[in-house]
């Protein structure tokens, strides 16, 4: 018998069902939020578990110190000089190239004629912009405004004048 018949024959169960589900999610967000709150409550005030804590931060510092440093087959060692080795390698990096560019001066470029230049001025048909939307993901979004173009889709009737006004 199946899960549905079941509450078709006992309501009751179905009733019960439905409050053991609404106390678990209620459970849930109760337990979300207390630790949302615990996570607030830390970062404002801080953890007096400091014994802890600085060991930690040491060994964390000890294991992102840079002893000695390999370039190319000498071994550097020291602060001062790796640190001269370290910004000579990312200086070499970001200094400028020179190298000889093409110029552009004596070059004859094409030129549109009248029809082609009145074809890229035009505004786009219905057509156009209805075949560029149904041609996008229904899952991906133009801009961070949350609407996708599934939502477009769904509700083209509604928007097209919109989106043809843009």
């Amino acid at each position: 018998m199946g899960l549905l018949r079941t509450f078709a024959r006992f309501p009751e169960l179905a009733e019960l069902h439905g409050v053991t589900s609404d106390i678990h999610s209620l459970s849930r967000l109760h337990a979300s939020i207390n630790w949302q709150q615990s996570r607030s409550r830390w970062l404002k005030e801080g953890d007096s578990n400091t014994k802890y804590f600085h060991p930690v931060l040491a060994s964390r510092r000890r294991g992102n110190a840079i002893l000695s440093l390999q370039v190319g087959s000498n071994n550097v060692e020291g602060v001062a000089p790796i640190r001269h080795a370290i910004v000579t390698h990312f200086a070499s990096h970001f200094e400028v190239v020179s190298m000889v560019r093409p110029r552009v001066d004596n070059l004859i470029f094409k030129r549109l004629q009248q029809s082609e230049v009145s074809s890229l001025i035009k505004p786009f048909s219905m057509e156009e912009v209805k075949a560029a939307v149904w041609d996008c993901d229904s899952y991906k979004s133009s801009s961070p405004d949350c609407i996708n173009f599934g939502f477009i889709k769904d509700f083209w009737a509604l928007v097209q004048g919109d989106v043809m006004r843009f």
